[in-house]
């Protein structure tokens, strides 16, 4: 049976976008011909259709040269965009064929460099035709208007239209080196007052949901330098800058090797948030996603001083 297409579709041709894409690139008509194994009179003719039909110009021709206009600046970005969705699915459709695929995933950057990543080859190791691209986020999204497959989350169990697995709940803890924790003569939580507070920008409310649940007051924990991520907090804990709330995962090594310590006793706190894997119901059953999710589930699983898979 064949189906009347309601739409119609305005759109350049390829060819033409090749060549804006490349003259682009290049700065170059005479470059681009090059590239393309055209002439340079082919590529103008090109960009002068492309021009035509999208009513702008994109280029400024000075002499012999030639520079994008602002609005060839905008659509560029949306053509090379077009282009590597487009290499994608061509890749992931050669590799589902081979019974592999391309996984588009979002990850948190300290999640992905302190947990994810040091496990990632037994998965590479156990599925050679599954490729993972890795794009980090720490602002929410949406699936429905980005090119992504799934992301790991923190927070609550919650985003609309899409699937969540409980990967770990969250447990933090107040770290600082021995040097900072013995100038500052730290022994108990109402010694915060008199501390550097190490905040995360994305979590200014780490240190105040810290002495909410411990009960303690009279402590400002909004004050203090602010970083974009848990690596560079960590870091700065090292440095012996201040005080930080981390959650353990992050800070682990760093606990067992003395580089950091407990600022005072009994700093450990579960925060009733977590990480999780989402993904929306459409790509629930994309086999690079259904392999990835079944390896990531079981290395949560496991013992933490178990060796990864």
């Amino acid at each position: 049976m064949r189906y009347a297409h309601e739409v119609s579709r305005s759109l350049p041709a390829t060819v033409a976008l090749e060549a804006f894409e490349s003259a682009a690139f290049h700065g170059s008509f005479t470059t681009a011909a090059r590239e393309l194994h055209v002439t340079q009179g082919a590529i103008s003719r090109q960009i002068q259709t492309l021009e035509d039909h999208l009513g702008v110009e994109l280029f400024v021709r000075e002499r012999q040269r030639i520079r994008l206009s602002a609005a060839g600046e905008h659509y560029l970005t949306h053509v090379r965009s077009a282009f590597d969705r487009l290499e994608a699915a061509a890749l992931e459709l050669r590799t589902l064929r081979r019974g592999g695929g391309v996984l588009q995933l979002a990850i948190l950057p300290t999640y992905g460099t302190r947990w994810l990543i040091p496990r990632f080859p037994s998965f590479a190791e156990a599925h050679p035709d599954i490729q993972v691209h890795f794009t980090t986020r720490v602002a929410p999204f949406d699936f429905a208007g980005e090119d992504l497959d799934a992301a790991i989350h923190h927070g609550d169990a919650h985003w609309p239209g899409a699937r969540l697995d409980a990967l770990m709940d969250e447990d933090v803890v107040v770290v600082c080196s021995v040097a900072y924790q013995k100038k500052n003569g730290l022994k108990a939580p109402a010694d915060l007052r008199k501390a550097t507070l190490l905040q995360m920008a994305t979590r200014p409310a780490a240190f105040d949901d810290w002495l909410k649940a411990k009960g303690i007051g009279g402590v400002d924990g909004r004050r203090g330098p602010r970083f974009e991520h848990h690596q560079m907090v960590l870091q700065a804990a090292i440095a012996g800058l201040g005080v930080a709330v981390l959650p353990t995962f992050v800070c682990a090594d760093e606990l067992a090797d003395g580089r950091v310590v407990e600022a005072f006793a009994d700093t450990h706190l579960r925060t009733g948030k977590g990480y999780w894997l989402v993904y929306p119901e459409r790509r629930a059953q994309l086999p690079a996603l259904v392999a990835f999710r079944a390896w990531l589930l079981l290395q949560h699983a496991r013992p933490a001083t178990a060796q990864p898979l």
